[in-house]
Parts: structure tokens; sequence; C-alpha cells
């Protein structure tokens, strides 16, 4: 029998295809914490996870571990260079998230654009005059700086440009004929794309380096513009950030990601009402939950199976997959 843990919570697509299989024992931990994964990995041949932290002393600990499948397209969790020393896959899920985080940005978008919360408070509050504030404003002919023109950037960029906004991309790692196929235009230099975008969101992947975003960068930005963070919390310097919004140095911002995460609950950002919050869930809808499970699933079968798709393997040069 094949010992397969998986860490906390997952959608039931993953859970039925992991339970199909009569050489497996699946184990559903209680929590996707750390401390309850490192109570738990030892005995495993597999390991589900989440965005509990796997450290290399977790690895180690694992004689027996044949792969580490994250139900996710993230994986700065997981030591991956102590998992190569051993010879052991990391896994993410294929393109299963791309519409959903796409999709959640263009609504930070627009709620911050036309003051969603401000104008529910005001109703629920009756505060009917608010209307007259002219708050709202239109992102038609607005300029959209998207940095990192991967599958989520693109993506955005067809639905900003279907609203009308003037679509920047700064990707140094993109061919620029494929901004300009999507309707946008290259921005040669962060600085440039900064000082003319009055909205920006982030989407690559974590760096491992200081935030794009910090104090120098933010001041860059006009006092109108608004940022939108549905990638990583690490791409931005919170503490610039909520400098920025509290001295109208930037209108507004809708993060869907924090560092650390959760938010502690003292967390400034609570406490102003030009930004907009949401917990993570850009790429968690329950269709994408569904795909993601089933993903992270199948990859744990492959691998036990000897059929792991290279494609999906963040270490696949490492260990000699590619």
């Amino acid at each position: 029998m094949h010992k397969i843990i998986v860490g906390g919570k997952i959608h039931p697509a993953g859970i039925n295809l992991l339970q199909s299989r009569n050489d497996f024992e699946v184990t559903i931990l209680a929590d996707s914490t750390a401390a309850t994964l490192a109570e738990n990995i030892a005995t495993a041949n597999a390991v589900l996870a989440r965005m509990q932290v796997v450290t290399r002393e977790m690895i180690n600990a694992a004689d027996n571990l044949k792969i580490i499948s994250r139900n996710g397209v993230g994986h700065d969790t997981v030591d991956g260079d102590a998992l190569s020393e051993r010879g052991i896959p990391l896994t993410v899920v294929g393109d299963v998230n791309s519409t959903s985080v796409a999709e959640h940005t263009l609504m930070l978008i627009l709620a911050t654009a036309k003051r969603v919360i401000a104008h529910d408070a005001s109703i629920r509050e009756d505060r009917w005059a608010v209307r007259d504030s002219l708050l709202s404003i239109d992102i038609e002919d607005k300029v959209l700086l998207i940095f990192g023109f991967g599958r989520i950037g693109q993506k955005v960029a067809m639905r900003a440009t279907s609203f009308g906004m003037d679509v920047l991309v700064h990707d140094p790692y993109i061919n620029p004929s494929i901004v300009t196929a999507a309707g946008a235009r290259n921005a040669i230099t962060l600085q440039d794309g900064l000082a003319a975008a009055d909205f920006i969101t982030l989407h690559i992947p974590a760096t491992g380096g200081k935030p794009i975003l910090g104090e120098k960068e933010l001041s860059m930005m006009k006092p109108t513009a608004v940022v939108i963070n549905t990638s990583r919390g690490s791409h931005i310097d919170e503490s610039a950030l909520i400098k920025a919004l509290n001295s109208k140095k930037l209108s507004g911002a809708g993060l869907d990601v924090f560092s650390p995460e959760p938010p502690a609950a003292d967390n400034p950002l609570y406490q102003l009402d030009n930004v907009i919050l949401s917990p993570h869930i850009a790429g968690f809808t329950a269709q994408c939950a569904a795909r993601m499970a089933h993903d992270a699933a199948q990859n744990i079968i492959d691998a036990i199976d000897g059929k792991l798709n290279p494609s999906r393997v963040v270490n696949a040069e490492a260990i000699g997959l590619k």
C-alpha cells in the first residue's frame, strides 16, 4: 500500500480520485498547518500539499517519499533543493487557475474604480447623499500596467482591453510580439510603466528578493493610481503601501494576497476605506478548486505509476526528467 497524505481539506474531486485506487491508503489531515504535516509525513509515500511550508527537515524525515504534489501553481513554500538532492519530484498543477485569477483581478479593478464597498456601506448606513460625491471613475481609456505576461497576465489583458483599457506590459522575459498580438503595448522599463499607469496588477512568481513595489516604486506612481495584487504578498512592501495610501499618494488598492497570511488582526489595511481585500481566493473558485485537486491527485498517481508528466515537475531538470 502507498501511504498518501493530503495536507488538509481539498475539493472532493481530488480525494475521490486518490481513493479510487485500491493500493492507496489516503489520510486527510485535520488542518493544513505545517505542524500537523510534520507529525504525519515520516511514513508518507506521497504528500498532496496545500499552503503549508514543507521544510528540509520534514522531507529528510520521510524515508519513503516519492513525490510532493502542490495543490496549486506556486511552490515557494516547499524546499525544492532538499527534494532535488534526493531525486524526488515537486509537482504543480497545470493551467487550472489562470481564468479564475484573471476574473478576480478584473473584479478588483472594477470594484476599486467604482468604490463598491464604500457605496454599499452608504446605503446600509442611510447616507444616500454619497452619490453626489462622484467617487466612481470609468476604467475606459485608463492605463493598466500588467507586470508579468504569462497565462494570467495575458488573460487579464484580454479582459481589460474589452473594457477599453489601454494596456501596458512590463515583462523582460516575454517576446514583444506576444504583447502586440494581445492588443497591448510594451513598457520598456518598469519606471516608465509605473509613471504612466492608472492601475497596476502583478502576475509573476515569487522572486525571493526584495519587493517589486517598495517605497521608491510606489512614489513613481500617480496619486490617482490603484495597485492590484493577486499574485504574491511579498511582491509589495506592505508598510510602504499603507503609508502611500494614508498620505493619499495612491488612490487605492485591491489585495488578495498578503505577507504573512493570514494578516494580523490589527493590520492597518483593515482601517483604510480605499482598500478592498479578499482572503487569497482569486484562484479558488468552486470550478478551479475541483481542477486543482484533480490535477494534484493525478500527479501523485502518475508519479507512483512511473508516468509523471515532466511539464508538471518544477525540479524536472535537477532530477533528470528533462
